[in-house]
This record gives C-alpha cells, sequence and structure tokens, in this order.
C-alpha cells in the first residue's frame, strides 16, 4: 500500500466475531489464558499473544503495525510520550560504562536527560555539532555504542545529514538512532537513508491535535546485534530464562532491539501507553500527509513573510532557498519543509516578550505539532535549564522566537503575526 493507504488501513485486521470496521479500543488490564500451557508458551514467548496491556495491547498493536509500515521498519514499540522513547533506547543497548555520540542541537528535555540523568546510570553522552557529521566520528571511542540525532534540531532548525552519520556508524559498527518527530513519515523515512532506529513524539504532528501523550520506536530490523561489544544482546538475561536477544529468537532476531525493549525496559519499567491514546494517535496518522501539506505550505508563506519584514532580523527556515540547511533539507525533503520557524526581532530583548504577548491566533504553550499555531520563546522556556554557553552551541539566542504554524487560513495567520509586530 502506498503512504497515504496504508496509514488508512495498515495493521487493522477486521474483528470476525464483531465485524467492527473502527479500531477497537480495548480497555483492558489484563487478557484470560486459555490453559495453563497457553500461558506458560505466551511467557516463554513459544507464541505470540496478549498477557498484560503494560507489555501490549490489541489497539496499540495496531498502532504500532500501521508506524512500522509507514517507516518503512520491522517493528515499532509505542510507549507513553517521546522522551520515554528516548530514554528506553538508550538503556536499551546502554550499561554503565558505555558511551553514546549524539547531536547537541536537541529539545530540552532529551539535552537534559543525556547531560544530566544517563550520567547518573553511568551512560557518558558526548555531544558533537552535527553541522559537520566528521564530528561524530571524532568523538567514537571503544566505548561508543550508538550515534544520536534529530532530522531537524529542536528549535534551531538544523538539518542532519543523515546518510552521512549513518555511513560512519555503518563504518564503526555503531547504531544511529534518529528522533524524527519534526518530520514525519510522509516527509522523510531515515531508514531509507541509513538510520537503524527512528523514535516520534507521537504528541507532535503524528497525533496532530495536542490532545494525548505518547511516543514510539521503530526498529529497522537492519543492524546486526551479534557483534559482541553489545554485550545486553549476546549475554544471557538472567531475569528472562537466559534469553540471548541477538541468537533466540528464531525468525525474530532481525528485531532483536524492539523486542529486547518490550521485555525489558516497557515490562518492567512500565512506561506503557494507554488503548486510549493509541486510538487518538491512530485517528491522527488517518490525516497525517494533509495535514503536512498544509503545515508546509502555510510554513514557507510565513517564513517568507517575517523574511520580508523590516522588524524582523533574521529568519530559519530549511525551506527558504537562502537558508545553510537547504541543500541538505532539499535533499531529504521531497514533500515539504514542516511547519517549524524560528526567527529574531530586531531591537531590545524585550521585542519578543512584547510579540509573543501581542500574539492572539497563536497560543503561547509547550508543544508543537498542534493544528493550531503555537509560539514560545525557547531560551526562557524549553531549554532555560541550559547555561548561556550550552544554548550557544544548540544555537538558540535570547531573541529566538520559535513557530509551530498550523493548518489555519494562512491569511489569519499573517494577520495575527502583523498585528504583533506592529506592537514593537
Amino acid at each position: 500500500m502506498r503512504f497515504e493507504t496504508a496509514a488508512l488501513h495498515g495493521g487493522h485486521k477486521i474483528d470476525k466475531e464483531t465485524l467492527s470496521f473502527g479500531v477497537p479500543v480495548h480497555r483492558t488490564a489484563s487478557y484470560l489464558f486459555k490453559s495453563t500451557e497457553h500461558a506458560a508458551n505466551l511467557f516463554s514467548l513459544k507464541e505470540p499473544g496478549n498477557i498484560y496491556t503494560r507489555i501490549g495491547n490489541p489497539t496499540q498493536a495496531v498502532l504500532e503495525e500501521r508506524l512500522a509500515m509507514l517507516e518503512g521498519g520491522a517493528a515499532s514499540l509505542a510507549l507513553a510520550s517521546g522522551t520515554a522513547a528516548i530514554f528506553y533506547s538508550i538503556i536499551n543497548l546502554c550499561e554503565a560504562g558505555d558511551e553514546v555520540v549524539a547531536a547537541n542541537n536537541l529539545y530540552g528535555g532529551t539535552y537534559s536527560q543525556f547531560n544530566s540523568i544517563l550520567p547518573q546510570l553511568g551512560i557518558k553522552v558526548r555531544l558533537v555539532d552535527p553541522k559537520n557529521p566528521a564530528n561524530f566520528e571524532a568523538a567514537i571511542n571503544d566505548k561508543t555504542k550508538a550515534l544520536f540525532c534529530e532530522t531537524i534540531g529542536n528549535p534551531g532548525l538544523t538539518m542532519t545529514d543523515i546518510e552521512a552519520v549513518a555511513k560512519i556508524g555503518q563504518k564503526h559498527h555503531l547504531p544511529l538512532i534518529v528522533d524524527s518527530t519534526f518530520t514525519p513519515p510522509c516527509l522523510l523515512r531515515p531508514l531509507d537513508y541509513g538510520a537503524n532506529i527512528v523514535i516520534h513524539s507521537l504528541t507532535k504532528w503524528i497525533g496532530g491535535h495536542g490532545t494525548v501523550l505518547g511516543g514510539i520506536v521503530t526498529d529497522g530490523g537492519n543492524f546486526d546485534w551479534t557483534d559482541p561489544k553489545f554485550t545486553l544482546f549476546n549475554e544471557p538475561d538472567t531475569s528472562y530464562h537466559g534469553l540471548r536477544y541477538a541468537h533466540d529468537l528464531g525468525d525474530m532476531n532481525s528485531i532483536a532491539f524492539a523486542l529486547r525493549m518490550r521485555l525489558v525496559p516497557l515490562r518492567n519499567l512500565g512506561a506503557c501507553i494507554s488503548p486510549d491514546n493509541c486510538w487518538a494517535f491512530l485517528q491522527g496518522i488517518e490525516t497525517l500527509s494533509l495535514r503536512m501539506e498544509r503545515h508546509s505550505k502555510n510554513g514557507i508563506a510565513v517564513a517568507e513573510f517575517l523574511q520580508n519584514h523590516n522588524k524582523v532580523g533574521w529568519v530559519n527556515y530549511p525551506g527558504l532557498t537562502n537558508n545553510e540547511n537547504h541543500a541538505t533539507a532539499s535533499h531529504y525533503l521531497k514533500n515539504g519543509f514542516g511547519g517549524m520557524v524560528a526567527f529574531g526581532i530586531k531591537g531590545e530583548p524585550d521585542a519578543g516578550k512584547r510579540f509573543i504577548e501581542s500574539l492572539k491566533l497563536f497560543a503561547h504553550l509547550a508543544n508543537v505539532g498542534d493544528a493550531k499555531s503555537l509560539a514560545i520563546h525557547p531560551a526562557s522556556t524549553t531549554h532555560s535549564q541550559l547555561s548561556s554557553e550550552q544554548l550557544a552551541e544548540a544555537g538558540i539566542s535570547a531573541s529566538m522566537i520559535r513557530l509551530s504554524i498550523g493548518i489555519e487560513h494562512i491569511d489569519d495567520i499573517l494577520e495575527d503575526l502583523e498585528q504583533a509586530l506592529a506592537d514593537n
């Protein structure tokens, strides 16, 4: 099925008893076992099935299969949030003493996780400037277990050359984990360019309406985990019958990463997604490609409007032909450049504050990817925990305003921006 068709039908098989055309919401914590043998087979992975909704749920399964199809991946695992998806991805392959090389232009919550929380667990993250892919290779050592980047950095909007970073990962046999939240799969599929693991905050464009929280991890099934340096996949897991995830899963060895994440971090730490949230995300996916067309169309219109405004000092949008990221973005983004725009107003620092407080249509809140237009000042909110040096490294200036452009009529969006700029 092509993307738009899979977004509507992927992963859903009509129930033979009820013949329900819509995906049912399975609000249950547990599932009956047919017999003691059936129960034992489920727990020992001898046959597939449902055990407990913390591990999986039929509504969740449709969401996971649909996203795996849309990403071109082998298996997906839905989780309670995007940050949980990132955290589980790292601890699913790293132990104390291991290291990760990551881009430094990350969402503030991810930056704090990498800079403060993972080191408490003995996992070191080396942050590098992704503008030059060679920086990733320069930071690799014998402790490195993965490379990590965002497709488009939040909020600096720097486009990473995924293919170049993936080749570095392949050279050193390291998986590339990509947070593709700013580029849903109708815009970009990182697995097509050599990535191995793809993460999304479902809360953003995939859900599309700012109503529910969730995250998802897609395993490309394209990485060989039998390399002995990945001890969590090669040494027997004493908590799961001595299972070696890279060797003992038979036909499922290729999705060892996704299966281990479900059986170890999710099963034992419990950042599970609710079936109701899964259902809401499935509704969002059905219109994803249509919404992204409008987000992208409105995004470039806003960027061009701001670029030509006499009160605006600078504009950052990868779709602008004079943008430093445009060549890289054009290579990857064939169906639009998305709806994120960053810019700065000329004048004193308070100009940005006055602008945000003058907005009427744009909502001032900490989210992106809503169907409605949003605005925020990252340096004092989403990235306020970063030092001045860290903000500079991430490309976040005191004057930066981040806009998440919605799907309203473009004239209404531009009129709101014009009247807010008039107050400066």
